[in-house]
């Protein structure tokens, strides 16, 4: 018999023993979630219940698999054989193939793997000759991933279109056209997607009584694991499962509902117990990852959501330094600011144990750079390294044939994406500026127009000369369209990647230390997480579920963590939130946040000061020790806080004159939210002076506002 009392903490325990009725668990970060949900299926075994009752619904196999596992090894002889286990779109195809001709499909069911779906696109795309001869066309992989994004989030292609990818707005008509056609197809030839699965399981459980009745009386005992990930159709999957007794337990974590652009709804978990009257739930706030001061912080970011489920999470590790808030001069000192912490945190911890978070990709770009300028290994995870990326090597191409006109390699970089050269062509055209033969070059002019284009601005290039930031903001200028039209399924985020070079390039400026130190490359194989000797370098996204000795996460200014984007929706900026909550879990022993005063616009040539992230300014003084980087590139303590740096105001704000003195957190008596005439209801991130205050008012943005035009709650 196994000793659940002595196994389990008071709340793992309750939710254990609680055999029957809904039950949620609200299982924060490190609580043990895994190994409740384990136990509890022991239980149900231990306490004469068929392991056949039991239905685990998780969001991998192998996550699914971990937990059997483990309960079987609890168990012992007796073991976990019966339970069914998996995916939602595995148990979806299992019960879809029993009752296939319930479904009006009477020569059984074939699911189609991506390339078969893919497949499919393409031809219906060529039939329809849809962006024929327009290379900007997306690829079939992006067209299917948008069709399929509609259907997650239960959204017209309109939207997602116009929300997610809005470069691609102009051809909303081909998409309708080709999505429509996708579904007739798949409907004449009796073909499911990976999408259908779900959506005709609820078909089956809604339609056929039978199967309802069926399904409801074998599995008495539903668990559901990550319910924060699960999309509309799961959700109601599991409330059609349940029925009206409703014995099911939710396991998940609101704060940690961070895929909304895969289709995940934070509502599902929020709702759940207006879903299921009677819910009993169970907080897991006891963390066995953290030091105490680690989660003093993440509590405080917690604690200003706007709606949530109340925890306090609590470790019995009190050892371990307070976070450290970095305030670094500029975005272009903050690489080598990171870059120090981490040799100095690499005596205290192995490489592999210490990582460098960001909310984007390309947001590491200048730390990559740094990192093997001194010979650093890392592992990058989520997002391209930066010497990998195919638009960074095209831009810089027009950089280093400036410097050596003998570089084979970027002569086919710079003419590859013109229709019709290839590289025998490349090979005959330098072979012709090499050895001056015009009339070569005359005849391939009047082929290629591009040709032509390309060569004259070369020959510009050359001739203008300048720093790398000069040279480069030409090549920008020139390569934009190609890059538009070269990569058009994700044009926006390798146009920020190019943004960052750019950045990057403002502190050289000699080309030669510019093209040397970009082109350093990290070559160790990052198949393998977790590397000995080797820094990891993650997005948030691919760090959930991970943890690390020491974290440092960087550019926590607005515009950047949170994103531009989600400061115009009060439900995009409390995903925001969430996701620096992720962030910030992620670490063991040391949090170091990094916030840079000035960001360099690139539009403009000049460094701006930067805003700082609201969920840095809503803290606590207590929860953190503020610190600095100097004029001498050392940081050091201060002895208080310091005040979130002015940022130029949105469109419509008052002028600059109104963050004179830059903008300092809010007072706790005008904390939290206010209402305008005009604006309607917004957030309070900053008081700007005494009568001023700096408000994100969705669908308006960031507004600075005289107090005595607000009303506050």
């Amino acid at each position: 018999m196994i000793d659940f009392k002595n196994e389990l903490n008071p709340a793992q325990l309750e939710a254990v023993e609680t055999l029957t009725g809904p039950v949620l668990v609200i299982a924060g970060a490190g609580s043990g979630k895994t190994r409740t949900i384990v136990y509890r299926m022991a239980n149900i075994v231990q306490s004469g219940y068929a392991p056949e009752s039991i239905l685990l619904l998780t969001f991998t196999r192998k996550a699914a698999q971990e937990m059997l596992n483990r309960a079987g090894t609890l168990l012992g002889e007796q073991g976990l054989w019966g339970v069914t286990g998996g995916t939602f779109h595995s148990f979806a195809y299992g019960w879809l193939r029993r009752y296939a001709e319930a479904l009006g499909a009477a020569n059984g069911l074939t699911v189609m793997d991506q390339s078969d779906a893919e497949g499919i696109v393409r031809d219906l795309k060529n039939d329809m000759r849809l962006g024929k001869g327009d290379r900007s066309f997306p690829k079939r992989s992006t067209l299917l991933g948008l069709i399929s994004k509609s259907r997650n989030k239960e959204q017209p292609l309109s939207d997602i279109l116009r929300n997610e990818a809005f470069h691609l707005a102009k051809y909303e008509e081909e998409f309708d056209r080709l999505a429509k056609g996708y579904s007739l197809f798949k409907q004449k030839h009796g073909l499911l997607d990976y999408d259908d699965l779900l959506f005709g399981l609820e078909r089956l459980l809604r339609e056929h009584e039978p199967a309802r009745d069926m399904l409801r009386s074998r599995y008495k005992f539903i668990m559901v694991d990550e319910f924060q990930d699960t999309n509309l159709v799961q959700a109601r999957i599991v409330k059609l499962l349940a029925g009206e007794g409703g014995n099911v337990m939710a396991v998940g974590d609101d704060a940690q509902s961070i895929y909304a652009f895969r289709g995940a709804n934070v509502r599902n978990i929020l709702d759940f117990p207006n879903q299921f009257p009677g819910t009993k739930v169970v907080r897991l706030e006891q963390n066995y990852r953290s030091a105490q001061p680690v989660l003093d912080l993440t509590n405080a970011i917690l604690e200003q959501a706007e709606v949530k489920f109340r925890k306090n999470l609590f470790s019995d590790i009190p050892d371990g330094p307070k976070p450290q808030i970095i305030r670094t001069l500029s975005d272009k000192s903050q690489a080598n600011t990171v870059l120090n912490k981490v040799l100095e945190l690499s005596k205290k911890y192995p490489l592999h144990e210490i990582a460098v978070l960001f909310r984007a990709g390309y947001h590491s770009y200048p730390v990559e750079v740094a990192l093997n300028k001194v010979g650093v290994k890392f592992q990058k995870f989520g997002g391209l390294k930066f010497s990998e990326a195919a638009h960074i090597k095209d831009v810089l191409a027009y950089l280093r044939l400036a410097q050596n006109a003998t570089d084979i390699p970027s002569w086919q970089r710079v003419l590859s994406h013109i229709k019709g050269v290839g590289p025998k062509t490349v090979t005959k055209i330098y072979t012709a500026v090499m050895t001056g033969n015009d009339g070569y070059l005359a005849t391939v002019r009047k082929r290629w127009t591009e040709v032509g284009e390309t060569l004259e601005f070369l020959d510009t290039q050359r001739a203008l000369g300048g720093t790398p930031s000069a040279m480069l903001a030409r090549a920008l200028e020139f390569y934009e369209p190609i890059l538009e039209r070269r990569y058009p399924d994700d044009y926006p985020r390798r146009k920020s990647g190019l943004d960052e070079l750019e950045r990057i390039a403002t502190q050289y400026k000699d080309m030669e230390a510019f093209l040397g130190d970009i082109s350093l490359e990290n070559p160790q194989d990052d198949d393998e997480r977790g590397k000995e000797d080797t820094l990891v370098l993650s997005t948030v996204h691919s760090a959930k579920g991970l943890e690390w000795s020491a974290v440092l996460v960087i550019d926590l200014v607005q515009d950047r963590f949170p994103s531009r984007h989600a400061l115009n929706s009060s439900d995009e900026l409390e995903e925001e939130r969430r996701l620096m909550y992720v962030a910030c879990t992620r670490a063991k022993k040391y949090l170091g946040l990094f916030v840079p005063a000035t960001i360099y616009n690139q539009y403009n040539h000049t460094s701006e000061p930067a805003l700082e992230s609201p969920f840095l300014t809503e803290l606590p003084e207590r929860t953190f020790e503020a610190w600095r980087e100097n004029f001498s590139g050392s940081i050091s303590q201060m002895k208080t806080p310091q005040p979130a740096m002015a940022a130029a105001p949105s469109a419509g704000a008052e002028p600059a004159a109104a963050d004179a003195g830059g903008a300092r957190p809010v007072s706790p008596k005008k904390l939290g939210y206010c209402r305008h005439k005009i604006f309607g209801r917004g957030k309070i991130v900053a008081a700007v002076s005494d009568d001023k205050y700096r408000v994100n008012f969705p669908g308006f943005g960031l507004k600075v506002i005289m107090a005595n035009f607000l009303t506050f709650e």
